[in-house]
């Protein structure tokens, strides 16, 4: 059966009069009435009888019209549906996010958007950049946000750079590290910016620290360090503004240039054919407008 003919049965259900429900549907009587004939010979079974009075339904022709309400009621709900598609930004929006970047940065991002767009879900995993090339590599999410150099070959969107400091509570001055006893804290990371931490060491002190504690997490490492065990290298979005006794010490390279991190968004061009992903660009853009955490 078509719409058409369950559109049929509701008006005919609803006039129980042939000449009213010919009206209605814009179409001569007889060929209402050859209409019924055929509905009533698909479904094998009367589902009106006729009376000078007008029509009345029988126990099958109850059936049917209830089917056919159902039916267009749900035709409408997901016309409905489908109107509010291209009106409001629907949809899973998955995201894979290098762990400091998800734990400092996004959540103020996160906050605008889910304001924006309430009707997106939001699909997040956070770890090293490696595993976040690694998720897109695979097709796991639509974008990724990386730190540091990246040679993805997609589409590439710059986020925003942040310096590298140490921070202390009683280092003042870069040569105060060799004389200190107090320990290097050292959090695990991607190759490429422990390679970048021991290149500036090296360059700067021409040795190694004299003893170091290594940590699972950033987060570990910088309360460790806030609370005066040792001294630590961290990226400014890492630090607390508010930390007044904590001396911060910028990173320079060999021209006297502070050395700072990028932070990518990347993904492939087909994902950002998405409206979600398309609209979490323009948040992201917004946020990261001018932006550079120093």
């Amino acid at each position: 059966m078509s719409l058409t003919d369950l559109k049929l049965l509701t008006v005919l259900a609803r006039e129980m009069n042939m000449r009213k429900a010919a009206e209605k549907l814009f179409v001569s009587q007889p060929a209402l009435s050859q209409r019924l004939q055929n509905i009533e010979k698909q479904w094998g079974t009367k589902l009106f009888i006729r009376s000078q009075k007008g029509l009345m339904l029988t126990p099958p022709g109850e059936m049917v019209v209830q089917f056919a309400s159902e039916v267009l009621e749900k035709q409408e709900r997901v016309y409905e549906e489908i109107r509010a598609l291209e009106t409001h930004v629907h949809g899973t929006l998955k995201i894979a996010c290098a762990s400091i970047v998800g734990q400092n940065w996004l959540p103020k991002v996160l906050k605008q958007f889910v304001s924006a767009y309430p009707h997106v879900k939001i699909s997040l995993i956070t770890g090293w950049s490696s595993e976040i090339l690694k998720a897109l590599y695979e097709g796991e999410v639509h974008i990724g946000i990386t730190r540091g150099t990246t040679d993805w070959k997609g589409t590439k969107y710059p986020l925003f750079k942040d310096s590298l400091f140490l921070v202390d509570r009683e280092i003042q001055k870069i040569d105060q590290v060799i004389e200190t006893d107090r320990p290097f804290i050292q959090f695990k990371s991607d190759s490429n910016y422990y390679q970048e931490i021991q290149d500036w060491w090296h360059r700067q002190f021409q040795t190694f620290p004299k003893r170091t504690i290594v940590v699972d997490q950033i987060e570990t490492c910088k309360q460790m360090t806030y609370n005066g065990i040792g001294y630590a290298i961290l990226p400014a979005i890492t630090i607390n503004e508010g930390e007044k006794s904590i001396y911060k010490i910028p990173l320079l390279d060999e021209r006297g240039t502070p050395i700072r991190r990028d932070t990518w968004l990347l993904g492939y061009d087909s994902a950002f054919e998405l409206r979600q992903v398309r609209a979490f660009l323009d948040v992201v853009r917004d946020c990261a407008k001018d932006q550079q955490i120093v």
